[in-house]
């Protein structure tokens, strides 16, 4: 009887040690999911979506990006991003991909794997704020 006690004290030890491990994961994917979904209404030209996704910090110039696409047709390319550090309450985000631009006929891109994106929460969601 007294190793079934410790069997079933290890086993719901284990057990919370998997759930707050997994919490934990899922908590840091969440800031990525975040910068992709702001690069994503970036792309849209998603001025209220890009404002929600941003710090207050970030805000006026997020919707200084929105209008810098207003005049070009945008298509995202190959977008992930993950995390790639952390510094105190801040997570680095690196993205691949690009965003296809496209003026008058006149095409560029935009490489997101040659920044760096900034990720804090605020308000308890995770917000893009800025990028390096």
């Amino acid at each position: 009887m007294r190793n079934y006690r410790y069997f079933i004290c290890y086993s719901l030890i284990v057990v919370f040690s998997i759930v707050v491990l997994v919490g934990c994961r899922s908590e840091q994917n969440e800031a990525p999911k975040t910068i992709e979904a702001y690069i994503k209404a970036l792309s849209e030209q998603d001025a209220n979506q890009v404002s929600s996704l941003s710090c207050s910090e970030w805000e006026r110039s997020a919707l200084t990006e929105v209008d810098s696409f207003t005049a070009v047709s945008a298509e995202i390319k190959n977008l992930t991003c993950e995390q790639t550090g952390q510094d105190g309450d801040t997570i680095l985000v690196s993205c691949t991909g690009i965003i296809a631009l496209d003026y008058n006929g006149e095409a560029q891109q935009i490489d997101l794997s040659s920044r760096t994106y900034i990720a804090r929460k605020e308000g308890g969601e995770w917000r893009m704020c800025g990028y390096r």
